[in-house]
């Protein structure tokens, strides 16, 4: 029997191109098999901030493709790095956007989190703070999520991801991702 493909969006928490994040990113788009397809947004940077006056008016186009491209998704894959204990703000404020509306386009979709960061934590907070706004949302939020600590240790210089146990635990996450939404989408069908 041939399937779709599995369709998953990725947000990724920071803006700068040649971050580590990015590069896990792009490590995790070099494992999926032709099973998978993975899109990237990548317009998190000018999304407005989130308003209540925006939203009552009409959701911003930026705000609808978001929304759209969401919704279209059999799930979702989230990079987060770590500020101050704390997710960054523009993928807050993405989640946020994303999760209002009476559609709840969020609620039982599934959803793996992982993060890169320099220091010891592997983004741990960033993760955190990430699950903690989608039970909020009531997403299918993975139980496994994956935190690379040192990540000058895993990624060559040209933010090749060269650590073999790293890249396998990427592997297994978006595999894992993938089955949660192909079972997902069974049960709905």
């Amino acid at each position: 029997m041939v399937h779709e493909p599995i369709k998953i969006l990725v947000l990724v928490g920071s803006l700068r191109r040649d971050s580590y994040n990015r590069a896990l990113i792009r490590a995790a788009a070099q494992s999926v098999s032709a099973e998978i397809s993975m899109e990237t947004f990548d317009e998190l940077r000018s999304l407005p901030f989130y308003d209540g006056d925006l939203e009552a008016a009409g959701n911003p186009a930026l705000v609808a493709d978001l929304r759209r491209a969401i919704a279209k998704a059999d799930a979702l894959l989230i990079a987060t790095p770590e500020y101050n204990g704390e997710t960054s703000g523009v993928l807050k404020n993405a989640l946020d956007w994303a999760s209002r509306g009476p559609d709840r386009i969020l609620a039982g979709k599934p959803v793996a989190v992982m993060g890169t960061s320099t220091g010891g934590s592997g983004a741990q907070g960033g993760i955190e703070s990430v699950v903690r706004i989608l039970g909020r949302t009531r997403s299918e939020v993975l139980d496994h999520v994956l935190a690379v600590p040192f990540a000058a240790r895993v990624f060559a210089d040209d933010l090749t991801l060269t650590d073999p146990d790293v890249r396998a635990q990427v592997a297994a996450l978006v595999a894992e991702l993938a089955g949660r939404a192909r079972r997902t989408a069974a049960l709905a069908a």
